[in-house]
């Protein structure tokens, strides 16, 4: 029996910057700027603003696992890359994760409570709506508001 489509060729999907873990050991703290970063890894995939800015770099490659896993995808390399930069776009800090620094990130289990909730936004859209509906034009909040200022 002749088998067509199937390879034994590993699929990899590949996501952000190629060779990120060589390409990082180019830039210098204190020397490299934003021109020569952008030169290097390109835009970054992710820009945060806040003393300084915080450009963020990721490449991340899958591939199919096993055939006892069904196929499912598999990560097997996870780098980020984390620049800040100062005002003058000199590079002031940089901080290289992989897949083992990944799996010793301790994430928080507790969250915040927040006060908005769904029934609130929709009981306070309706209410919008009503006086719309109601009042289309506005012409009695500009009454009342004529009556308060007599």
């Amino acid at each position: 029996m002749i088998v067509t489509n199937c390879s034994f060729k590993k699929v990899v999907k590949h996501h952000g910057v190629s060779f990120l873990e060589k390409k990082q050991k180019n830039l210098v703290i204190n020397v490299s700027n934003k021109n020569e970063i952008i030169d290097l890894l390109g835009n970054p995939s992710t820009r945060s603003k806040f003393n300084n800015d915080v450009w963020i770099y990721i490449e991340r490659k899958q591939t199919q696992s096993r055939l006892k896993n069904l196929g499912r995808m598999k990560i097997y390399k996870n780098d980020v890359l984390v620049l800040e930069i100062d005002n003058y776009g000199i590079l002031k800090k940089k901080d290289f994760y992989d897949l083992k620094d990944m799996k010793k990130i301790n994430i928080v289990k507790e969250t915040t409570q927040g006060n908005i909730t769904k029934n609130s936004f929709i009981y306070d859209f309706m209410s919008s709506m009503r006086q719309k509906i109601n009042d289309p034009l506005g012409v009695r909040a500009k009454k009342r508001k004529e009556i308060s200022q007599r």
